[in-house]
């Protein structure tokens, strides 16, 4: 069998070789997730639980009542619409891309080239003239045989970044999760603040009845009616100022969700009994736990390996490489005396050993080293970074959990207070100043109530999220 046909089966079968192990598309979509949403760490979760079907708002808020969600749904619609998980999904998807490019490297390059040449000769000094027209295809096949592990090592190197852009969506979608829940606890807890301070505003009006009849009735003053107009006045004004606030909160909200903020959402209500027990775990185990599964750790992780992979990767580049290369072509004459066609080929083996570059290879070498090593470092700094932030966060939700056990303690108190000071007041032996001191703490115990109970919630997600576990907490919410 001739040269050529052989190099032409050699070619036939790498291309049919990449065609079936390479297919672009194909690979990036199974190499990275298949929507913003789903996560895609290289280690993918147990399959949670059937979830409620994703909520499907309407884009504008005229004339629209509020459409009320709970927060697995509103998780469920961020992670959908929200613009940060899709460029993160976008960014596994070029990493698989990525990876099929490096992966290329092993596969011979298959050229096809075409040429056209119309040329003037002469001789026997220019007596004799002729033209000639010389074209035809030409195929070339290169092939790199032998590198010393170069390809090898960019191909972990762009594994260990695809398994890096997977960590780093898991850890927009974490970080998405939190972000909506604390704008949704802190609606929920706006709207109970309200219903509080509405409490209060009534109650500051029952006291200004019960002043004027005792003023109509000559056993009080008309301070006392002054006094408890005073307050009533305070305590519309503070209604206000959080009646005010909702508005906003909610626009918040929805941003958070990734949707206009004049779409109209609505959030549950507040608890009012939360398990401030339900985390058993002690605060070590949880660091080990964040240790574990962190998904924005394990990228530092990855960045690290990928470094060391890049190193082995330039130093190949001072080895030799062992390359195979072969050519075959047919031109085509029209001319006098030219024969109609003829076929070209050629093969060979071509040795490449690099001896001097101006120590350019040495220093690419020490670059690549260096780069490791700050890699190494940033992902010890980043551990302890989560170390502290579970730390951090355990301690914030125990002391959120014991602030709650105070405020029901305060707000019982406060209102055994309140109830008998205002039945002195109305039995005529106590004083206005009295009851409206009774009511005030009353008040401040109802909002600090509000308050510690959604402290509790924001601290138990970022607590969630701090230790890599925040889809669970999603789904035990209150």
């Amino acid at each position: 069998m001739r040269l050529w046909p052989r190099v032409g089966l050699v070619a036939a079968a790498a291309f049919a070789t990449a065609c079936v192990e390479m297919r672009p598309k194909a690979f990036v979509d199974a190499s990275a997730p298949p929507a913003p949403e789903t996560r895609g760490a290289p280690a993918p979760p147990p399959a949670p639980p059937a979830q409620p079907p994703a909520v499907a708002l309407p884009a504008e808020a005229e004339g629209a009542a509020p459409q009320t969600i709970t927060p697995l749904q509103a998780v469920d619609l961020a992670l959908r619409n929200n613009p940060e998980t899709k460029r993160a999904w976008l960014g596994a998807r070029a990493a698989a891309a990525a990876l099929g490019s490096e992966r290329s490297a092993f596969y011979p390059s298959v050229e096809l080239d075409a040429s056209f040449l119309r040329q003037k000769q002469a001789a026997l000094g220019g007596r004799s003239v002729f033209y000639q027209t010389v074209y035809g295809p030409t195929a070339i096949l290169n092939w790199l045989l032998f590198d010393f592990g170069g390809r090898s090592a960019d191909i972990d190197e762009a594994k260990l970044a695809l398994n890096e852009a997977l960590f780093l969506h898991d850890a927009t979608l974490n970080n998405v999760i939190l972000q909506v829940l604390q704008a949704y606890y802190g609606y929920e807890g706006a709207k109970a603040l309200r219903e509080a301070q509405a409490a209060s505003v009534k109650q500051a009006e029952e006291n200004l009845r019960a002043a004027d009849e005792r003023h109509r009735a000559g056993v009080a003053t008309i301070a006392d009616v002054l006094q408890a107009r005073t307050v009533v006045s305070q305590q519309r004004l503070a209604y206000q100022t959080v009646d005010g606030q909702i508005a906003v909160i909610r626009g918040a909200l929805a941003t958070a969700l990734g949707i206009p903020a004049n779409t109209p959402v609505e959030a549950g209500e507040l608890p009012e009994d939360l398990d401030v027990d339900r985390v058993t775990n002690t605060v070590d185990d949880l660091i080990a736990q964040a240790e574990r599964q962190r998904p924005d750790l394990a990228a530092a992780r990855s960045r690290v390996l990928a470094a060391k992979a890049h190193v082995s990767s330039v130093r190949s580049n001072a080895l030799p490489t062992l390359g195979g290369v072969a050519t075959y072509g047919r031109n085509y004459y029209s001319g006098a005396g030219a024969a109609p066609h003829a076929d070209v080929y050629s093969a060979g083996v071509l040795l490449r050993i690099p001896v001097f570059s101006g120590f350019q290879k040495v220093y690419d070498i020490r670059k690549a080293e260096e780069e490791a090593a700050i890699a190494e470092a940033n992902a010890a700094g980043f551990e302890q970074q989560v170390i502290q932030e579970v730390w951090s966060s355990y301690y914030a939700m125990k002391t959120a959990g014991q602030k709650i056990r105070t405020t029901r303690d305060l707000v019982a108190s406060a209102t055994e207070s309140a109830a008998v000071t205002r039945g002195r007041y109305t039995a005529g032996v106590g004083s206005i100043l009295d009851l409206l001191t009774a009511e005030s703490a009353l008040a401040s115990a109802r909002a600090q109530d509000v308050l510690a109970r959604a402290e509790f919630l924001f601290a138990l997600a970022q607590l969630a999220r701090d230790v890599g576990a925040i889809e669970p907490a999603v789904k035990e919410a209150p």
